[in-house]
């Protein structure tokens, strides 16, 4: 079965009482049993939901395995994974590039209970094997990094990892598994924020867990019934109706990407362009080779002031400002006062993430209509600063 009709008919038949194509939503909070403990696979919804079974087989098959649990966030969801193998004096290897809040679960919350962090240039050759020791549980990674978009080969970090007996665990959020197929790769759990692509529509907050083999899958299902951070019926139903039109959606959030990058490399304000779709883009080969498509975000750096950058992304036409991405409306996000603040300035430095870092998040408008926004406001800037150069101040964003 073609990814595309998995999408629609995997895990999703018809509703047999009545016939309706869409299953509906099992708004309820428990079940009548036939006598104690005797039921027909629920029996409360904290533990099991018939909604949210359908989504998580959905999940799983899109992902190539058999085990999938639903979260109420992406956060709620990667706080299983580490509470779930992370104990006191364990320690967990991270890129330098990585979710802000990532870094903020793992450094605020996980540090303080024991768990040693090793955020390291996962790419640069030696620094994985370096890391890694006896003591090491798992190794985080994402592919494409957010917010610059770095490749990881993954199937190398996955034999490293494995060499040193630890767990792979990827976040594909970014790619999605239209994209890319992280178990094919060894990775061993992989995570995303359902919140940004596979809902799509900016309407619901979700996370998933997903794995192949079911001991280590098990914890985390166990963590998921036992502190009960699960989603609500009525979003695992809007998530599904989202998956309908995902292989659509992502391919013309990739072809607004791949146009906007292209337009954004040959401006002249615009120092740097992180898509891996570009040549350029160092991890352009790996991609190649572990993609079947490059994604749908951009980021670049504006070869300018702080200023200048709030200036632009607070006054686009098409790009709404506003956190999270994934969604069909485009966003523009400023990592460094949004979705990364919570890594401290001097923190972000080190870890390369520049504050005039521009994240994009191209959702499915015409491409046309999205790089003209861009290009306006960018040369809005230019003008802006030629104009104070020459002595006539010229406002930004018109």
């Amino acid at each position: 079965m073609e990814f595309a009709t998995k999408t629609i008919h995997a895990g999703q038949p018809s509703e047999p009482e009545t016939g309706s194509l869409i299953a509906p939503i099992f708004a309820t909070s428990t079940y009548e049993q036939a006598a104690p403990g005797v039921h027909r696979g629920y029996d409360y919804s904290r533990t099991n939901n018939p909604t949210r079974a359908r989504l998580e087989c959905v999940l799983a098959e899109l992902e190539g395995v058999e085990h999938a649990a639903l979260f109420a966030s992406g956060l709620a969801a990667e706080n299983a994974v580490l509470q779930a193998y992370l104990r006191p004096g364990d320690e967990i290897v991270i890129p330098l590039d990585v979710y802000g809040g990532t870094y903020r679960i793992l450094n605020r919350v996980f540090q303080q209970y024991g768990c040693v962090i090793r955020q390291i240039d996962i790419g640069a050759p030696g620094q994985l094997d370096a890391a890694l020791s006896s003591k090491t549980r798992l190794v985080w990674i994402e592919s494409p990094t957010n917010p610059r978009l770095l490749i990881y080969d993954i199937a190398a970090v996955a034999r490293a990892t494995h060499a040193a007996g630890a767990l792979l665990v990827v976040d594909n959020t970014f790619a999605t598994p239209l994209f890319q197929q992280p178990f094919t790769l060894g990775a061993d759990i992989v995570v995303h924020s359902v919140t940004k692509y596979l809902g799509g529509h900016s309407d619901l907050v979700q996370g998933a867990v997903l794995a192949r083999d079911p001991a280590v899958f098990e914890p985390v299902k166990f963590l998921q019934n036992a502190t009960g951070a699960i989603p609500s019926p009525f979003d695992c139903w809007l998530t599904l109706r989202g998956l309908k039109t995902l292989e659509l959606r992502m391919q013309r959030h990739a072809d607004n990407a791949e146009a906007i990058a292209r337009a954004l490399e040959s401006h002249r304000i615009v120092r740097r362009v992180y898509f891996p779709g570009l040549p350029a883009h160092p991890g352009h080969e790996i991609a190649k080779r572990q993609m079947t498509g490059f994604g749908g975000m951009v980021s670049f750096e504006l070869d300018g002031t702080v200023d200048e950058v709030v200036s632009f992304v607070s006054s686009r036409r098409f790009f709404a400002l506003g956190e999270s991405l994934g969604g069909v409306k485009a966003l523009v996000c400023h990592p460094a006062r949004m979705t990364h603040a919570s890594i401290p300035p001097e923190e972000r430095a080190k870890l390369g993430l520049s504050d005039t870092l521009v994240r994009l998040s191209p959702g499915c408008e015409h491409p046309r209509d999205l790089v003209a926004d861009l290009v306006e406001g960018l040369d809005a800037v230019a003008r802006a600063r030629e104009g104070v150069a020459a002595g006539a101040p010229v406002a930004v964003g018109a």
